[in-house]
């Protein structure tokens, strides 16, 4: 890779245009699983300084606008204070809903401009997605009106009233705790926010940041005790989510996209590369080393208090959260890992003495709820909860969708010009900064990224029923409609699945045939299949059906070449799509 151009294609970019799409996509593939995205590295010296800018700068907010506390070059002082973890649960959150966290900068193919957020959420008009819109009275409608931009301005004031405040004092000496009332203020209204706009709502991630501010809320230990069982509920619903058939493939694409293994190491991540991109042995037992670590240490934190068996399970969680920042995940959370590794010290490192039975009983139920409950649900209807609020972060299995534009009709310029949006799609935006040839491929090059998961195969699987001929169609991972069309994505597949395209309609007009969009949801924990749809922007839909986990898992990324997958159809469509497909 270059310092400020990302790696050329390997291949003559002629010879791989004249390809169909699936040995297009094989080329892609191969490259991937040695050579990840090919990154500039002026990209990730960017992600760099932005994690500086971060932590550097919520640190110097917290002490210049404590009383009690000293100054930032003092800080070994003070970090221990519990206001100082109070205020960057608040700094993290406001942070993330501004746009400049996760889902941000090239990485997700933001370049102009880098992040969403705060750009599009201020304003009007562009387009909102109520997750009840059906049962949520005056929620209905896609477009953002000065309520939500109401709404969305208040959790930016709330959150700036409480970085800005000082604490309430619980001794005659120390700079005390946040305010419980301004606290449930900032709650209040992101609670509010959220029937009108789940994508800004969960751009807060509330599952983290709101959770620990609502265990804030109790007093006396319960908020040490009581965090230390949210960042357990954290770790152990990550990684109870894991133990399925797609982890291992979702890890093995990610490290692969890591810029510091080199290739002969990633070479080892597939079972015969470059014929057999399926996870290898090596990396099915790295992967699951991992899910045992997020298993086990955090049960030693919580039951050594602080001792010497607990200090070590602390350096191994330490590592962990490192590990996952200088991979450069996708999505990037790395604000997130910062603030894990933050807690991990403060948390089990300064507080780990504190006894779990400080947590009082209303406590204990609102955690179970929250960190318990819901993610259970979650995992057993996907369809109906977040994979956020799930806790099913890196897992492998989330809700998905490919975007298919008719050339033809130019149907993607379509939708570039007529919705409201917060920059072009992602292809132009590559074009101005790179060329169209560059641009073209580097597009082509993350549907590759999408089809080396084990979900990626269902879905470009599906494609062929979707449509008579692929290659009449531009296909865009869904992910990128929504980053430019709802301001922010980060692997949530339901911002871009019907709700979106139904918004899009509204706008476009689209003709019958112009665009379809093959969705996938994810696999339920009791099922061994994912129910898919294929979605026609001005028909409707056209075809839904079951799509078994054991054939997603059996292929490699390019489906062998042939379009022949099998299905269960349960609603088929009136005209088959694709004789070629196997039911």
């Amino acid at each position: 890779m270059g310092f400020v151009r990302p790696s050329p294609p390997p291949f003559d970019m002629e010879e791989w245009r004249a390809k169909p799409y699936l040995s297009r996509l094989k080329a892609n593939a191969q490259d991937w699983a040695v050579s990840g995205f090919g990154t500039a590295d002026a990209v990730l010296l960017l992600y760099a300084v932005k994690v500086v800018v971060f932590a550097v700068g919520g640190f110097l907010l917290i002490s210049a606008s404590t009383p009690g506390l000293g100054g930032l070059f003092d800080i070994g002082d003070w970090w221990t204070e519990p206001i100082v973890f109070q205020k960057l649960a608040v700094w993290t959150l406001v942070w993330e809903i501004l746009g400049l966290g996760s889902g941000s900068l090239p990485l997700t193919l933001r370049f102009l401009p880098p992040i969403g957020g705060f750009l599009y959420w201020l304003r009007p008009g562009t387009v909102r997605l109520p997750p009840w819109p059906d049962r949520v009275p005056l929620s209905r409608g896609s477009r953002r009106t000065l309520v939500d931009v109401a709404l969305y301005a208040g959790v930016l004031g709330a959150g700036a009233f409480l970085l800005l405040s000082g604490g309430a004092a619980t001794a005659a000496t120390d700079p005390g705790r946040l305010d419980p009332i301004a606290i449930g203020v900032l709650l209040a209204i992101l609670a509010l926010l959220g029937p009108r706009d789940k994508v800004s709502f969960l751009a807060a991630r509330p599952e983290v940041y709101g959770f620990l501010l609502i265990v804030s809320l109790f007093p006396g230990e319960n908020h040490l005790a009581g965090s230390q069982l949210v960042f357990a509920c954290i770790w152990w619903g990550a990684a109870a989510s894991k133990l399925n058939r797609h982890f291992t493939y979702s890890t093995s694409v990610m490290i692969s996209n890591a810029p510091w293994y080199p290739s002969r190491v990633k070479a080892g991540l597939w079972k015969r590369y470059p014929d057999d991109l399926r996870p290898s042995r090596s990396a099915e037992l790295a992967a699951y080393f991992g899910t045992a670590v997020e298993f086990l240490l955090p049960l030693v934190l919580l039951l050594s208090s602080g001792r010497t068996l607990g200090t070590l399970a602390l350096i191994g969680m330490l590592i962990f959260h490192v590990y996952i920042t200088v991979s450069f995940p996708a999505g990037v959370p790395l604000e997130w890992n910062v603030f894990m590794l933050f807690g991990l010290v403060f948390l089990f490192g300064q507080h780990g003495d504190v006894p779990l039975s400080a947590v009082d009983p209303p406590l204990l139920v609102v955690i179970a709820v929250i960190g318990v409950l819901v993610p259970i649900v979650g995992n057993l209807r996907p369809d109906k909860v977040s994979f956020l609020l799930a806790m099913r972060y890196y897992a492998g299995n989330w809700a998905t969708s490919l975007w298919l534009f008719r050339k033809e009709t130019r149907a993607e310029e379509k939708l570039d010009r007529r919705v409201s949006k917060v920059a072009a799609l992602p292809e132009a935006q590559l074009t101005r900064l790179y060329g169209r040839e560059m641009a073209e491929y580097l597009v082509e090059k993350v549907l590759a990224f999408r089809a080396m998961q084990s979900h990626g195969r269902a879905l470009n699987g599906l494609l062929a029923r979707a449509v008579e001929d692929v290659e009449d169609y531009k296909v865009i991972d869904g992910e990128f409609i929504s980053g430019v069309v709802t301001g922010w994505n980060f692997g949530e597949g339901h911002f871009h699945h019907s709700q979106l395209l139904e918004a899009v309609q509204e706008q476009c007009e689209f003709e019958e045939g112009e665009l379809r969009v093959v969705m996938l949801e994810s696999q339920p924990a009791h099922l061994r299949r994912q129910r898919y749809g294929i979605y026609d922007a001005a028909a409707g839909l056209v075809e839904e059906g079951w799509v078994s986990v054991a054939e997603m898992v059996k292929r490699n990324p390019w489906l062998e070449e042939s379009w022949r997958f099998p299905v269960e159809v349960t609603r088929p469509s009136e005209r088959r799509a694709a004789p070629a497909a196997v039911e």
